[in-house]
């Protein structure tokens, strides 16, 4: 009975000491989540391709973001009366999008005299994951990418101060859903972003746990599930930097019916953001589930940046 006893004391004493080496290597992975960003960094940036037709001009290109990985850009420009440099827009794309949705939503923009790009997310469109890959490795990846898409933001700032065809001084951000909540802290980190645009994003990983989509894919286990993205993307939650957009224009859009962002997710976003946030909530669902919506708001969004670019 004795060696039973020293059996499990000594196996819950490894196993004390196993937790307590993953804690202290969680801890220290959230506290260097950011670090890599390096402004002096060469971008190494080269063209792809260029085609201009009718009132659009659109640009592909790469250039590298923290620790030398390629990222791949598509530039939409102005080719009316309008002469550079334009005012541009950054546009992150949501979770399940990639660089290519730009084209859509594109001249929206540069009929109003802006540029607009947008750069594939990590596991995204041309950085996809290998097909095989583990549930373990998506959400490593997953961790991963909102990390890289806050400092790539930034490496793609430094990438527009190079270009004579942007003004410099007039760079925004334009996020959707997920991008919108990465949005929220590249923003936050980056002070030569004059303006954002939160477009239907959320705070608060816990409070996905009320998302209707989220519920009905995995039903009882949405609490566990909430659970463990507020464990595994702590140092990614907006509302821990929302608070310092207040000294630059700040635009909320949300929706009251809402199926992927929970009203509780938006409302905590809305909250970190203080009063001085101009916030817009719809009668509608998930942005892009209906198309005329989608106008409705992108018109609301063109209209904030004719108010605030001057």
């Amino acid at each position: 009975m004795r060696t039973l006893f020293r059996w499990i004391f000594r196996l819950a004493v490894v196993s004390a000491i196993f937790i307590l080496c993953l804690c202290l290597l969680k801890a220290k992975s959230d506290h260097d989540f950011y670090t890599g960003y390096d402004s002096e960094a060469p971008l190494n940036a080269r063209a792809l391709s260029r085609i201009i037709g009718g009132e659009l001009q659109t640009r592909e290109s790469v250039f590298e973001g923290v620790e030398g990985i390629p990222v791949p850009l598509v530039s939409f420009y102005p080719t009316g009366q309008q002469a550079s440099p334009f005012p541009c827009v950054i546009f992150l794309h949501g979770i399940g999008q990639s660089k290519s949705f730009l084209r859509i939503i594109a001249p929206y923009f540069t009929d109003r005299g802006y540029a607009i790009v947008c750069f594939d997310q990590h596991t995204r469109g041309d950085r996809r994951l290998a097909p095989n890959a583990s549930r373990a490795e998506k959400a490593l990846a997953f961790r991963r990418r909102a990390a890289l898409t806050v400092m790539e933001t930034r490496r793609l700032v430094d990438y527009l101060q190079t270009d004579p065809e942007i003004a410099p001084r007039r760079i925004y951000l334009a996020g959707a859903s997920f991008g919108a909540m990465m949005g929220t802290i590249a923003a936050a980190q980056e002070p030569r972003i004059a303006g954002t645009a939160l477009i239907y994003g959320g705070g608060d990983w816990k409070s996905f746990s009320k998302s209707v989509v989220l519920r009905q894919e995995i039903g009882a286990w949405s609490q566990s599930a909430a659970a463990a993205a507020a464990f595994l993307m702590a140092p990614a939650d907006p509302i821990l930097y929302a608070g310092n957009l207040t000294s630059r224009p700040l635009l909320i859009q949300n929706g009251k019916r809402d199926s992927y962002i929970p009203k509780a997710a938006a409302e905590a976003l809305i909250e970190a953001a203080g009063d001085k946030a101009e916030v817009i909530w719809y009668d509608s669902d998930h942005v892009g589930l209906d198309r005329k919506h989608v106008e409705v708001v992108l018109n609301d969004v063109l209209s904030w940046l004719d108010r605030v670019d001057k």
